[in-house]
């Protein structure tokens, strides 16, 4: 058998990217330091959260320098993560607001599946990241939002598979569309596992 004309288009795709912030350790370190500082402040909120720290407000809202830089460093990659899946906006020319927050997990402490409803992108930059050999311990596993697929497993196509589970280095920022159901397993280390989550929403540009 043989086709003279074939084309092959992938539908309905889900982005997930990752960047690596260069020369991290001192923001790394100054984040920490910051965050201690607000905690002891601040008990925090619940969300998503089960046994740990979530900051209350907006974490770009903290009047820090480790802060402002990572304030640009969430802006540039979600420019760029816009800019990878369409050419036909410049998101720049967009109003663009981002908003935060820390999570510290204990040992034990995940969270649970959840999405983030009313943005468009959604990244979490990781701060601490406690080293394991094996285990799920660290990881962030996101679920394929698609329904009616379990008939396709048989094939164990990677398009087709339900999840997907990664452990992010330090100073890495995981970015994905904001619908997209996603949860960390349990720290199974005995140090803090901290990372600053964050939300960026567009806006049409104002008229002048």
């Amino acid at each position: 058998m043989r086709f003279d004309d074939t084309s092959k288009e992938t539908l309905f795709g889900t982005p997930l990217l990752r960047f690596q912030v260069t020369d991290h350790a001192a923001l790394d370190a100054a984040l920490l330091e910051e965050g201690a500082r607000q905690r002891e402040a601040s008990e925090g909120v619940n969300k998503s959260n089960r046994g740990g720290w979530h900051s209350a407000g907006n974490i770009f809202d903290w009047d820090a320098d480790c802060v402002r830089t990572l304030y640009a460093a969430a802006e540039a990659s979600v420019y760029e993560a816009t800019r990878r899946v369409s050419a036909k906006v410049d998101p720049a020319t967009l109003r663009l607001k981002i908003s935060g927050w820390m999570n510290m997990n204990p040992p034990g402490g995940f969270n649970a599946p959840h999405t983030h409803p009313g943005a468009h992108w959604s990244g979490v930059y990781y701060v601490s990241q406690p080293a394991v050999e094996e285990g799920t311990s660290g990881m962030i596993e996101f679920l394929d939002p698609r329904s009616d697929l379990p008939n396709w497993r048989i094939l164990r196509a990677k398009a087709f598979r339900p999840k997907r589970r990664i452990r992010p280095h330090v100073g890495e920022i995981v970015m994905f569309p904001s619908y997209l159901v996603h949860w960390v397993y349990p720290n199974e280390t005995d140090e803090e596992r901290v990372s600053i989550a964050f939300n960026a929403t567009f806006r049409k540009a104002k008229l002048t």
